[in-house]
């Protein structure tokens, strides 16, 4: 498990093409990608089970609490996002409620994430 930050302040400020913003870049892939948006309500729970293929699930409002088979459960919360690679048992909870995007792909690459914070 890797936590991450995507707040404006991890991102990179984009010029290119007379533009003028910030960008958090996430993740990219070269195969089937499936993206998609997780709603939790308090104390709900997406349970204990092995990753399929790689994951990546982004925090865009609320908090909760997350653990893999390999480390103990840890507060994440808005602006913070979480990997699991493939095979590796996880679990999210929230006890206030939590809104999160997940993207899940075979090749997902997250080496360039801007915002890596150990645990």
């Amino acid at each position: 498990m890797k936590v991450y930050t995507f707040e404006k302040e991890s991102g990179k400020h984009i010029t290119a093409f007379n533009s003028s913003f910030v960008m958090t870049r996430i993740a990219r892939t070269e195969s089937a990608t499936h993206v998609g948006m997780v709603f939790l309500e308090p104390g709900e729970t997406i349970g204990f089970h092995k990753a399929v293929v790689p994951q990546l699930l982004l925090v865009i409002e609320g908090e909760g609490w997350v653990r893999s088979d390999m480390h103990q459960k840890r507060l994440i919360k808005k602006g913070e996002a979480v990997s699991w690679t493939k095979g590796e048992g996880h679990e999210t909870t929230t006890e206030s409620g939590l809104t999160a995007l997940v993207i899940e792909a075979e090749d997902l690459l997250l080496n360039n994430f801007h915002g890596f914070m150990k645990i």
